[in-house]
């Protein structure tokens, strides 16, 4: 019986594992090929705003977190730089500064989704007509499915 329990514990040890490894590794897997760096840049030269991402915000961890830029125009957003891949990142403009998943859930529904970052070394995402990104002043990106901060950066 004991050793019935113990071969039961470890193969569910052992589930649990490889679905965990595997939620973490689809997005790598299936992640779509991203901009070329020269379009990156020649796309980041029209913004009116540059942002420096760090990565040192209170959300940062070993798997939640961004470096590089984030340059914001009138009708894109460009990110040239790495982020911790993961599931389910949305994009998101706030209207306050935020560094962790307290600051940013309070803010969410008034926040402008823009739309969903698929890739992570780098991407280009077209703000939705409507959006005036004078209403706001911080990007985020946040993975929706675990609810969880990746990255933050205040553009003005």
């Amino acid at each position: 019986m004991l050793r019935l329990l113990l071969l039961a514990g470890t193969h569910g040890a052992v589930l649990l594992a490889g679905i965990a490894l595997g939620i973490y590794l689809l997005p790598i897997i299936t992640e779509p090929d991203g901009p070329p760096p020269a379009m990156l840049a020649d796309a980041a030269q029209d913004a009116r705003f540059t942002v420096t991402l760090r990565e040192d915000l209170a959300g940062n961890d070993f798997l939640h977190w961004g470096k590089g830029t984030i340059s914001v125009s009138g009708t894109r957003i460009v990110h040239q730089g790495t982020l911790a891949p993961g599931p389910d990142y949305k994009l998101y403009l706030t209207t306050q500064f935020v560094e962790d998943e307290a600051g940013f859930l309070p803010l969410k529904d008034a926040s402008a989704q823009i739309g969903d970052v698929k890739t992570f070394d780098g991407f280009i995402a077209e703000i939705p007509p409507g959006v005036d990104i004078s209403a706001y002043n911080t990007v985020v990106i946040w993975c929706e499915s675990f609810g969880e901060f990746i990255t933050a950066g205040q553009y003005r």
